[in-house]
């Protein structure tokens, strides 16, 4: 920046501490951090701290390793070469990229409930977690996965969600308090 070859640059983080001071940082254009209707803390200091500096937010993990998908059972398996298997507490490296550090089972059941609210509010459950993570103030994009053109025109479809009913919104946020926010809230 400097010298003049970049006008601006982004960074991808793990905590709310290395958003924020990365936010700080003169130049930052974007921070890249995990955010799902499972990971919530960055919705308290990280996204109004980047509003209110004009950095924009990039969303990863918005399906929490697919959990949210609803698609998983306790007894769901995983290739052994997919994190999903071997990194379920962080053997190999952050836990909070796998599951967004959720363990397995206690997922599993939250995202079974997860996929009861869509399904009540007339949503699959992907469309949305995704449209809960693209719809929160601050958020500019939200990358999730997908293993085929299929997958991808479905993630797609959340943004055309119109905003999510009240009801929804509530709920979620009663979800992750009550099943998710003990086990993950404190660590990232």
């Amino acid at each position: 920046m400097e010298e003049g070859g970049i006008a601006a640059y982004g960074v991808s983080v793990e905590t709310v501490d290395e958003a924020l001071t990365a936010i700080a940082r003169p130049g930052v254009a974007t921070v890249q951090i995990i955010l799902n209707a499972f990971r919530q803390k960055p919705l308290e200091k990280v996204l109004p701290a980047a509003q209110q500096a004009g950095v924009g937010i990039i969303a990863r993990v918005p399906l929490a390793s697919g959990l949210l998908s609803g698609r998983y059972t306790a007894e769901t398996s995983f290739a052994e070469t997919d994190h999903r298997s071997f990194n379920r507490r962080g053997e190999a490296f952050d836990v909070g990229e796998t599951f967004s550090g959720v363990d397995y089972n206690t997922g599993v059941e939250a995202a079974q409930e997860f996929a009861a609210l869509a399904r009540e509010h007339g949503m699959e459950p992907t469309t949305a977690a995704l449209a809960w993570v693209a719809q929160q103030p601050g958020v500019s994009s939200v990358i999730p996965g997908a293993r085929n053109a299929e997958q991808a025109r479905a993630n797609a479809s959340a943004g055309a969600i119109g905003p999510l009913p009240e009801s929804f919104l509530s709920a979620v946020g009663e979800l992750y308090d009550t099943k998710i926010k003990p086990e993950v809230h404190h660590r990232w």
